[in-house]
């Protein structure tokens, strides 16, 4: 967090990050403005996007028991994209007072994304049919954002750099305004890990254990949209971190238990942003580059092992 809060457009050296943040007697007004007004809610949601995405991630793999589900890739960030677009569009969220209108809209469109992938699967979530509809639904909430930003004038260029994800001008009401959200999602979430425990068994063992599986799902996959959705509505579209993520906690843990691979998820992921964050900003300094953009450089080449190794299993 330290080395975030450094690097940027002004470099600030860490010793006067550190006397910045514990009060140790940094009196310069300029960097107590960059750290305290710029750079230091900007980390605090990156991290707050970066866990929510990553505890999504791990939701959509447990319930689906799918090693490829993710928001980005199931098209339920572009329907969350679409629905804060077409809030934005629409004239909502002009002022913070009607921020909270832009993540209902976003949810709806979160919502409706799932759904449709859902339906297109069918029943027996597989692998080849799962990644499909997920393309077919990414490739129809596409065109209706590029509709959308074709009759849009006005907003077209920040929309466009929002969609791409950013955290550009984010303060510290954004933080306020994710923060419960986050919070109470990953405290139900963890509260399930045993059920979800229980979900990797498949939903007939689960049905034998006592578990009722359609209203536990349908509460896990309203909260992992949700949540989702907030973090869409704040940052725009970040792809990969929720695929990523689960898979290097379970390496690096060791174990597929919910009770601990929910908060490192949560953890990792939140680091993992942060730093792309701040890659953002120092790869062609003084520009800047939409953290989208680097999570997707990131990501698409593991999405393309996971792939081969997830199809070449189901081949056999």
């Amino acid at each position: 967090m330290s080395i975030a809060l450094s690097v940027g457009s002004s470099s600030i050296p860490l010793v006067a990050v550190w006397k910045t943040i514990f009060a140790f007697g940094n009196n310069d007004p300029a960097i107590n403005a960059i750290i305290w007004k710029i750079r230091f809610p900007r980390v605090c949601i990156a991290a707050l996007v970066g866990g929510s995405l990553a505890l999504a991630g791990v939701i959509y793999q447990s319930l689906l028991r799918n090693p490829l589900a993710d928001p980005y890739i199931l098209g339920v960030s572009s329907g969350s994209a679409v629905g804060a677009v077409i809030a934005i569009t629409g004239g909502f969220g002009a002022t913070l007072l009607q921020e909270w209108q832009i993540p209902i809209f976003s949810f709806i469109g979160a919502v409706l994304a799932l759904a449709c992938v859902l339906l297109l699967s069918g029943s027996h979530v597989q692998v080849q049919s799962l990644l499909l509809s997920g393309v077919v639904v990414n490739a129809f909430f596409a065109a209706i954002l590029t509709f959308l930003l074709s009759i849009s004038q006005t907003e077209l260029a920040r929309i466009q750099f929002w969609l791409m994800g950013s955290f550009t001008l984010r303060d510290w009401d954004y933080v306020l305004f994710v923060l419960p959200v986050s919070c109470m999602g990953s405290i139900v979430v963890w509260l399930k890990s045993t059920e979800l425990n229980i979900f990797l068994l498949g939903t007939r063992p689960a049905t034998h254990i006592g578990v009722s599986v359609y209203r536990t799902r349908l509460i896990l996959l309203i909260i992992a949209s949700l949540i989702t959705s907030i973090a869409v509505s704040v940052s725009g579209m970040i792809g990969f971190v929720g695929l990523i993520i689960p898979h290097f906690v379970r390496i690096l843990i060791r174990t597929s238990d919910h009770r601990y691979l929910l908060p490192y998820s949560f953890l990792v992921g939140a680091i993992f942003l942060v730093g792309s964050d701040a890659l953002s900003r120092v790869l062609f300094e003084p520009r800047e580059i939409p953290v989208g953009v680097v999570t997707a450089c990131l990501g698409a080449p593991i999405f393309a092992i996971l792939l081969k190794k997830t199809t070449a299993s189901t081949l056999r």
